[in-house]
């Protein structure tokens, strides 16, 4: 490094002796001119360019490889499955419950319509009875069969 900053000023005196008539800002300008120069040519011999693009493209590549990015570790993502899966058969096991609950309270309300259709059954023959009974006692004017009839 030593070596460069003595070049890098040697190089500036040199440029000041050549171009004497240009200003400081115009000589600054062609010192970092050769310095830029010189650079370029030192990473051409030593394949600088090269390296850093396979360092570059090694980069790259395990960026885009997860397994190996410290982002993914096989056991919190399993860790994290394991929970969504245990979640997930707690809320199917309660809409299952729901499920069988709606379905007794169905058969139950099915089990009393039947009952109260056959109670109605039995209520419709009655009234039949009724009707019948009238009819016999219109057509006959008996008053002991209306009678009876208004007991019932």
């Amino acid at each position: 490094m030593g070596q460069g900053s003595s070049s890098s000023s040697s190089s500036s005196l040199e440029i000041s002796k050549a171009f004497g008539r240009f200003t400081n800002a115009e000589q600054e300008a062609l010192h970092r001119l050769f310095i830029q120069d010189e650079f370029e040519s030192i990473c051409l011999e030593t394949q600088a360019g090269t390296i850093l693009d396979t360092v570059d493209q090694l980069v790259e590549e395990q960026s885009l490889d997860s397994l190996c990015s410290d982002k993914t570790d096989v056991g919190d993502v399993w860790q994290n499955v394991s929970t969504v899966k245990k979640n997930e058969i707690q809320h199917l096991t309660g809409v299952l419950q729901m499920a069988e609950e709606h379905k007794r309270v169905m058969r139950v309300r099915v089990e009393r319509l039947k009952k109260e259709l056959q109670e109605f059954s039995g209520t419709a023959d009655v009234i039949e009875k009724i009707k019948t009974g009238i009819l016999d006692c219109n057509g006959t004017s008996n008053n002991s069969k209306l009678h009876d009839l208004q007991l019932l």
